[in-house]
């Protein structure tokens, strides 16, 4: 889970989906979120999301991990480009479920994406 949340820092897309198995499940709680179902399918969004989420900064708060399963609590910053707006920060957490070969075969992010429209609002 750190070497997912560190090729994440680093804007590293390639780095980023070699982290995850072939059949990852990508899975979003929060209405902008958007799940997605493999590896390929992952990898063809990452440049975007990278693009779009600039400056795209994950810190841990919290790690538990039980066997196969972990829960990261974290804080997120990042530049939403196409609103040309200073750095959105907001707390969420991931689930993971990891496979045998150490990949994330599963991920939940929980996150606010109210909070996130509260602060792009009040830039305007």
């Amino acid at each position: 889970m750190l070497r997912y949340l560190a090729a994440l820092n680093a804007h590293d897309a390639d780095a980023v989906a070699a982290c995850v198995s072939v059949g990852f499940v990508n899975e979003h709680t929060a209405g902008l979120g958007r799940g997605v179902v493999g590896r390929a399918g992952y990898r063809e969004r990452l440049d975007g999301f990278l693009a779009e989420f600039a400056d795209l900064r994950y810190e841990v708060e919290e790690l538990i991990v039980d066997g196969d399963r972990a829960a990261l609590a974290y804080r997120m910053s990042f530049r939403l480009v196409s609103a040309g707006r200073a750095p959105v920060r907001v707390r969420g957490m991931f689930r993971f479920r990891v496979d045998a070969d150490g990949l994330v075969a599963h991920r939940v992010d929980y996150w606010d994406s109210g909070e996130v429209h509260r602060q792009l609002a009040v830039e305007q």
